[in-house]
């Protein structure tokens, strides 16, 4: 299989493995792009979108319910919150003179100009808690929508903090989870999550996000939260050595991934044998 069966997980995003400079004192790695890691399969938090070797794998969340009874009374619990912020943002400013940063800017303006129906958690004011697991937490679980703009990079470990809170995630790029997270989100997108493009975001007016989310009928909105909050047991990784009684069919983030992974395997070892079975036949 000449490595097609191995493959190996990184703590960091796909950016980081893909320097393409022989300059050791540049960012990160050369790793990815090395003839070597060709045939392998890399378990990343962000993917390059162009890669045939790269599979997206949620963020490690804040918190990770232990079991499957935890995660059933966590999602019973969430249930039942009250919702009281149409919509919320936890994040710092980027750059504007980046695409990602603009975004980010436009998204900040747009949920301080709507402060009756947005919460914004400043993340550049350190007493705000942003690294408090509490703070954040009590946010998304008091906003029926959670705004996920680009940051440094597409990816964001608040999409998985926010749906973890039953929080429904608002994308403005494809990239920061349509085209990354395959194995673990549903491929219909507007079953969990909604999608405002960056360009109806700038010229949509200041109100534009507000507008749309207020549009979303409160049926279609109930049933994106229980899908949301369906997912959780797929999205966070639970505790590795727990006791798993024999009937349980719970699959956490590793056992999706890893599932996924043997089937790629699976499917690269079929197409071998049938390349081989036809040289010899032929």
């Amino acid at each position: 299989m000449s490595g097609k069966d191995h493959f190996l997980v990184t703590g960091r995003i796909s950016r980081d493995f893909r320097r393409n400079s022989d300059d050791n004192s540049g960012w990160g790695t050369n790793l990815m792009l090395l003839p070597e890691s060709q045939n392998l399969s890399f378990l990343t938090i962000e993917r390059n979108p162009t890669s045939h070797n790269e599979f997206a794998i949620p963020y490690p969340t804040y918190f990770h319910p232990s079991s499957a009874s935890e995660i059933t009374h966590w999602q019973d619990k969430i249930k039942l919150t009250n919702r009281t912020n149409l919509f919320s943002f936890a994040g710092a400013q980027r750059p504007s003179r980046t695409q990602n940063g603009l975004v980010r800017t436009q998204v900040i303006q747009q949920c301080k100009t709507s402060s009756k129906t947005c919460r914004f958690l400043d993340c550049d004011v350190k007493a705000n808690g942003c690294d408090d697991p509490i703070s954040l937490m009590k946010l998304f679980e008091s906003s029926v929508f959670c705004l996920q703009p680009p940051g440094d990079s597409l990816t964001r470990r608040s999409i998985f903090d926010s749906i973890l809170a039953g929080c429904i995630p608002v994308f403005f790029n494809q990239g920061s989870a349509y085209k990354q997270y395959e194995w673990h989100l549903p491929k219909n997108n507007s079953e969990y999550s909604v999608y405002i493009p960056v360009k109806e975001l700038r010229t949509g007016g200041k109100n534009k996000i507000e507008e749309v989310l207020r549009g979303i009928p409160n049926e279609r909105v109930i049933g994106m939260r229980e899908n949301v909050i369906r997912l959780i047991p797929k999205i966070v990784y639970t505790k590795p050595n727990r006791n798993k009684p024999g009937d349980e069919i719970l699959e956490d983030a590793f056992d999706v991934a890893v599932k996924g992974v043997v089937k790629r395997i699976e499917g690269i070892r079929r197409n071998k044998y049938k390349t081989e079975e036809q040289i010899v036949y032929n």
